[in-house]
């Protein structure tokens, strides 16, 4: 039949043209030929107005399979001929000897990195579990269990970043805390054991920078909850950690400073590393930076962890990684660590 004919010519000179295909443009060049809306194929069908009932569905199922095993031969050729461009790049790929040693620069940590490792560290010798937690947190987790409700004049101390669906970027590690409560306290009311645990993370404020302000900045937040915790157990375990993380002793002061979530609460300051206390731009020109907000646990805020505030207290503290690496390595300007300097970093940290 002469429409069988017109099929087969077709698909010889597609298989002629496919195996002259140079390159993908000549392949999609042919797809484009054969298979668009204006191609051979398609002119093929309207071939099919001429013809009787049978012979028209005979015909139609002719086109259709040209059509599949031109779709299907360039799709083989196009694999083909990726394997081919690996295979030729591998073979033209100098010999590597396995044995010599390396001479690349394999990078380095970042300084906060550093920090964090060594805060983790110094809190485990101290019994202190080591948790993670989200970066995108819910309304409740940041404010309303830290005894902030909604429209609390509280949250002005935060411009925080908001989500479409009501979630938001965490701007404190605190947002963790009624999370850790709820994990541990079957041990501390069952068991005895007494909730110790620190949780670094990433935080995000709305603020406008300078040397020691960022809108993106790391945080260790800690927690101990056990009967009969006071301010004195918080003052020991973060003279230990300055101790620790400094190998010196740090000129510290403790004065009072709000948060909701803490009472009493209080700043911990520690005498500017940068400029020896005299003053400077990293510490407002001061002397002291704040390095660590903290205090005693607010019973609203065990309430909400299930916790009985007639029964336990606690301390929290929310330790400045990103200043407190600024005092370990002398880094004069918070904005260098999160610049992606690596002329300025490099200097700071230790190879992988």
């Amino acid at each position: 039949m002469f429409f069988m004919v017109n099929v087969d010519e077709l698909r010889k000179k597609f298989t002629e043209s496919l195996q002259n295909a140079a390159d993908s443009r000549d392949i999609e060049a042919l797809r484009v030929e054969y298979l668009g809306k204006k191609g051979s194929v398609t002119e093929l069908l309207k071939g099919m107005k001429d013809l009787a009932g049978e012979e028209k569905k005979e015909f139609g199922q002719q086109v259709n399979i040209l059509k599949n095993e031109i779709a299907e031969a360039v799709s083989r050729k196009v694999t083909e001929m990726q394997q081919a461009a690996v295979k030729r790049e591998i073979e033209s790929m100098p010999e590597f000897d396995l044995t010599a040693p390396p001479t690349l620069d394999r990078g380095s940590y970042h300084p906060i990195t550093l920090v964090q490792r060594e805060c983790e560290e110094v809190f485990r010798s101290m019994g202190f579990t080591v948790e993670d937690y989200a970066e995108i947190v819910t309304d409740y987790e940041c404010f309303e269990s830290l005894n902030i409700p909604k429209h609390h004049p509280a949250r002005d101390m935060q411009d925080t970043y908001y989500l479409t669906n009501g979630q938001l970027l965490k701007s404190q590690t605190s947002a963790a805390q009624n999370a850790i409560y709820k994990k541990y306290r079957k041990a501390l009311v069952e068991e005895g054991k007494p909730i110790k645990a620190v949780f670094p993370g990433r935080c995000f404020r709305n603020e406008t920078t300078d040397a020691c302000h960022e809108n993106t900045f790391f945080q260790m937040e800690g927690v101990m909850v056990d009967k009969d915790i006071s301010i004195s157990n918080l003052i020991f375990f973060m003279k230990t950690m300055l101790s620790e993380v400094f190998k010196k002793d740090i000129r510290v002061r403790l004065r009072p400073g709000f948060f909701p979530f803490v009472e009493p609460g209080f700043e911990l300051d520690i005498s500017c590393l940068i400029c020896g206390g005299e003053g400077c731009p990293s510490c407002k020109h001061s002397g002291w930076l704040e390095l660590c907000p903290c205090g005693m646990i607010h019973p609203e805020v065990l309430k909400a962890g299930g916790i009985d505030p007639e029964e336990y207290t606690g301390f929290a503290f929310g330790l400045g990684m990103t200043r407190l690496a600024m005092m370990k390595y002398g880094i004069a300007d918070i904005r260098d660590l999160n610049s992606g300097d690596l002329r300025r970093l490099s200097q700071f940290t230790q190879d992988c």
